[in-house]
């Protein structure tokens, strides 16, 4: 079954975010675009340049209106480490979220079972608390922000625009489609 259009699972977790312990659930989900990436571990050698990526495009992301939530089956205790020892993940201003027991992440269904550990896995998640985009990645394979940056931006188009999609690399300003029996079979 796919997440996609279901509601974000209930929770709360402890979180590392701007130099203090901070408590975050399902609930600061809502009310604003929110990105969730689940990576594998803290220190590791894909996740920071990934986490760091997020970071260099973090005000591009909250000039959108979009709150970006780093998870991974660390604690948060682990994440303040990480974050006091990395210049790259220093730079990260977005909350990291400790999931020690797994319960997020198999809410989102990314769960290693056999390592304890997450996939990566990218959610964007409407004001509504509505999933509307799932990725699910290897763990050997990294993830490019400006690339979700765009996705981000066309569901935020498609969900302003009702009776709208837009078609493959588009991007703000370019054309998009209005899907009618007139389109069948011309694109």
């Amino acid at each position: 079954m796919s997440l996609i259009n279901t509601q974000v699972k209930p929770f709360n977790a402890t979180a590392y975010h701007n130099g203090k312990f901070v408590q975050v659930s399902d609930a600061d989900l809502k009310g604003k675009w929110s990105v969730v990436v689940f990576y594998p571990a803290d220190f590791t050698f894909v996740c920071p340049t990934e986490l760091g990526d997020l970071a260099d495009n973090y005000d591009t992301f909250k000039s959108l209106g979009v709150e970006v939530y780093g998870v991974s089956t660390d604690t948060h205790f682990t994440h303040k480490a990480w974050h006091d020892t990395s210049e790259t993940i220093a730079k990260i201003r977005y909350p990291l979220i400790g999931d020690p027991t797994g319960a997020i992440t198999r809410n989102f269904d990314v769960m290693i079972e056999e390592e304890g550990l997450a996939l990566r896995g990218t959610f964007v998640i409407n004001p509504e608390g509505q999933i509307k985009l799932c990725e699910i990645h290897d763990n050997g394979i990294g993830r490019d922000a400006k690339e979700l940056l765009r996705k981000v931006q066309a569901a935020q188009y498609v969900a302003s625009h009702p009776g709208e999609v837009c078609p493959a690399k588009w991007t703000p300003g370019a054309e998009t489609l209005a899907p009618s029996l007139d389109l069948v079979g011309k694109i």
